[in-house]
């Protein structure tokens, strides 16, 4: 067991890495033929999401590769989102990435639909003032006040998302300890409150020293963002939620229709 930045505790598969097999007669790089049998391996569930590999100089002393060659390998995996490193515990098996359909959807009923094992923490929930972003979203007097939320949400124990919505006061009976077991959109359906269509827009950016602990990311590391106003069937503005999501480990996915 290792303990995650959260101060939870999570399983660390770790095993001696599978031999790899090296051609040096083969015009295929070596780095490359390295990063094709862990890619191989991983693929085939042989080294499963949280096996952690051997150190690299471990494992360039049993290819007989020298250590910029087998970090070269490593580094490739890592940008295809295949490994992850993680100070304090090494290179591991990342989980697989978390694609998402651009739909009217929650997150967490999402996860939970694809058997992903979503866990919430809870960071703050207070009623405040609306801030001026927030009261044009949810089409309110500024200083309105509104139920503001901050979570971390979690697939199978890993960072996946930082979240912020805001509903407006009284919407519905809220709480924090509800959030922690289910999503916001099942509470508010639970509450009667019903989700028609939404203004959404996707982008991305760096992610800043606060998101980057909280998501066990790098600073500075990419991050896709979504900020959303739900409306009911009434048309009124039930949610704003401005949220956050480790590009690594997750995208969005749209289906386009031609004209």
């Amino acid at each position: 067991m290792r303990t995650n930045m959260s101060g939870r505790e999570e399983p660390v598969v770790d095993r001696v890495t599978p031999s790899i097999r090296i051609d040096r007669s083969s015009p295929v790089p070596l780095y490359f033929q390295v990063a094709q049998r862990l890619e191989e391996l991983i693929d085939t569930a042989q080294m499963p999401p949280g096996f952690r590999l051997d150190n690299e100089i471990a494992l360039a002393d049993q290819l007989g590769l020298s250590r910029p060659t087998m970090r070269q390998a490593i580094q490739h995996l890592v940008d295809k989102g295949l490994l992850v490193r993680k100070r304090g515990v090494g290179t591991q098996v990342a989980h697989s990435r978390v694609r998402r359909q651009v739909e009217l959807s929650s997150l967490y009923d999402d996860l939970d639909r694809a058997q992903r094992q979503p866990r919430t923490d809870v960071l703050s929930f207070a009623v405040v003032p609306a801030p001026d972003e927030v009261a044009v979203a949810l089409h309110v007097p500024p200083g309105t006040q509104v139920t503001a939320i901050e979570r971390l949400r979690y697939a199978q124990d890993e960072p996946l998302a930082l979240m912020h919505n805001y509903l407006p006061a009284g919407l519905a009976d809220v709480t924090a300890e509800q959030l922690t077991a289910r999503g916001l959109y099942q509470i508010l359906r639970d509450a009667g409150i019903q989700m028609r269509i939404a203004d959404q827009t996707i982008g991305a950016r760096k992610a800043t020293a606060a998101e980057a602990r909280l998501l066990e990311e790098t600073r500075g590391a990419p991050l896709l963002t979504m900020s959303r106003t739900a409306y009911d069937h009434s048309g009124r503005a039930v949610e704003y939620g401005a949220h956050v999501y480790r590009a690594s480990l997750y995208s969005f996915e749209l289906t386009l229709v031609a004209r």
